[in-house]
C-alpha cells in the first residue's frame, strides 16, 4: 500500500469539494481531493446555478470568478405568477442593491477544475472503495483503490464533500446522528434546451395544475421545471408533452414569447428537505450535500455548500496559522445555523408555490392570500427578497 500524507483530504471532487481544495490552496494548505467518478461525470450532472452574493464573492476569493462576471446573467428581481397574472419581486431595490447572478453549477465545476489542474493540484479521480479511517484519532486515514492498487493518504483532517450517498456521512457512529427528513410528494420535471428564455428573469409559477419554474442558463439556453408526481419517469414526457403542459401553466404574455424547441436534457429530481447533526465527528467534517439537501425550490444547495466550506477553510487556517482549536469546535453549530435558516426558507417557498391536491380548495385559497399578502406588502417582499438573495455570512452572530 502507498501511502501519500497531506493537511487536509477532501472527499468529493464536486463544487464544494473543489471549491475547499482552492480556498485552502490560496491560504497555503495542502489537500488531496478524492473522488469516486470521472471528471466527465461530474461535469455532466446538471443543476441549477443562482448564486448568491456570498457565493460571487468566494469564487473570487478562489480565483475563479473571472468567467463568471463576464458569462453570468444578474438578476434583480423575479416574477411570481398566480391566479393567471405575474408579480415583480424587485430584489435589488428592496435589499439596498444586492443580486443574484444566474450562472451554471456546472460552470462553476468547470471552472474550479480548470484553476485546480493548471495548478498542477493533486486530485484522484475514478477512486475505487474510498474508505475514511480513524476520525476519532489525531492520525486519520483515507483508503482507496486505483488502478488496482491500494493507496492510504495520512492527513490532519478529513472534509466529507461526498454528497448525499457519500461514504463520509455514512461512517459516522450511528449512535452521534440525528437526521431530519422531510419527503415531498412530487418532484421536478426538468427540461434543458437551446432556446432563448421566455423572459430575462425567473419566472415562479403557483397553478391549480402544479408549480412550474421558467429560468435560464444563457441568452440562448433554456432551463425549465414542472411539477410532476414522484411515480412518474422522464421517459414517459415527450417534448411535445412537456410543452403543452408548461404553457397550460403560464400567462398569456409568457406562452406567446415561449420558444419551444428539442430538449437536450431531461430528468425528474425528487425534493426533500434533509439534516444532518452534526456535521462534525472528531476530525470528520460533512459539508454541503453530504449534510443537508434542500428543495430547489429556493435555490440555496450550492449556496449553503459554499458558506459550509467558507466556515471550515476559517476553522483551518485558525488551527495552522493560529493554534487555536475554536473555529474547529465552532463548526458544526456554525453552520447549523444557517442551514436551519435556509431549509426554512426553502420548505416555506415549496409549500407556498406546489400544488398539494389534498389539501383541497382551502389549501389553494390560502395560498393565493399568502401570495396576494406578498406582492401588495413592502414587508412581506422584503422577507422574500432578503431570504432569495442570501443572508449575510455572519448574519446573528
Amino acid at each position: 500500500m502507498s501511502t501519500t500524507r497531506t493537511q487536509v483530504a477532501i472527499v468529493g471532487a464536486g463544487p464544494s469539494g473543489l471549491l475547499l481544495g482552492q480556498l485552502l490552496f490560496k491560504a497555503g494548505i495542502d489537500a488531496v481531493i478524492v473522488e469516486r467518478q470521472s471528471p466527465a461525470h461530474v461535469l455532466s450532472r446538471i443543476r441549477a446555478g443562482v448564486l448568491e452574493q456570498v457565493t460571487m464573492d468566494l469564487l473570487d476569493e478562489a480565483g475563479v470568478g473571472q468567467r463568471m462576471h463576464r458569462e453570468g446573467l444578474i438578476h434583480g428581481g423575479f416574477d411570481l405568477l398566480f391566479k393567471g397574472a405575474r408579480h415583480r419581486i424587485d430584489m435589488n431595490q428592496l435589499t439596498r442593491g444586492k443580486n443574484v447572478v444566474v450562472y451554471g453549477q456546472t460552470e462553476v465545476t468547470r471552472d474550479l477544475m480548470d484553476a485546480r489542474q493548471a495548478q498542477g493540484l493533486p486530485t484522484v479521480y475514478e477512486a475505487d472503495k474510498v474508505q475514511v479511517h480513524d476520525f476519532d484519532s489525531a492520525k486519520p486515514r483515507v483508503t482507496y483503490e486505483k488502478d488496482g492498487q491500494t493507496h492510504a493518504i495520512a492527513c490532519d483532517f478529513i472534509a466529507g464533500c461526498d454528497g448525499f450517498h457519500g461514504v463520509c456521512r455514512a461512517s459516522a457512529p450511528p449512535s452521534a446522528v440525528k437526521e431530519y427528513e422531510k419527503v415531498y410528494p412530487f418532484g421536478w420535471l426538468g427540461v434543458l434546451s437551446d432556446t432563448p428564455p421566455v423572459h430575462h428573469e425567473l419566472i415562479y409559477v403557483n397553478s391549480t395544475r402544479g408549480f412550474a419554474l421558467c429560468s435560464q442558463r444563457s441568452a440562448t439556453r433554456s432551463r425549465y421545471y414542472l411539477q410532476v408526481p414522484t411515480t412518474d419517469t422522464a421517459a414517459q414526457w415527450s417534448d411535445e408533452a412537456f410543452w403543452a403542459e408548461l404553457r397550460l401553466r403560464l400567462d398569456p404574455e409568457a406562452c406567446a414569447h415561449l420558444v419551444t424547441g428539442p430538449s437536450i436534457e431531461k430528468s425528474i429530481a425528487p425534493l426533500r428537505s434533509f439534516v444532518t447533526e452534526p456535521m462534525r465527528f472528531g476530525r470528520l467534517f460533512l459539508a454541503g450535500d453530504a449534510a443537508h439537501i434542500v428543495p430547489p425550490t429556493g435555490a440555496k444547495g450550492l449556496n449553503l455548500a459554499a458558506t459550509d466550506v467558507k466556515y471550515l477553510q476559517a476553522a483551518f487556517i485558525e488551527f495552522y496559522a493560529e493554534h487555536s482549536q475554536a473555529g474547529i469546535h465552532a463548526y458544526s453549530e456554525r453552520c447549523l445555523r444557517r442551514v436551519w435558516r435556509a431549509e426554512r426558507f426553502s420548505w416555506w417557498f415549496t409549500s407556498l408555490m406546489h400544488h398539494f391536491p389534498e389539501n383541497g380548495e382551502i389549501g389553494q385559497k390560502f395560498q393565493d392570500a399568502e401570495l396576494d399578502y406578498l406582492v401588495h406588502s413592502e414587508a412581506g417582499s422584503l422577507s422574500l427578497a432578503e431570504n432569495y438573495v442570501g443572508l449575510p455570512l455572519n448574519f446573528g452572530e
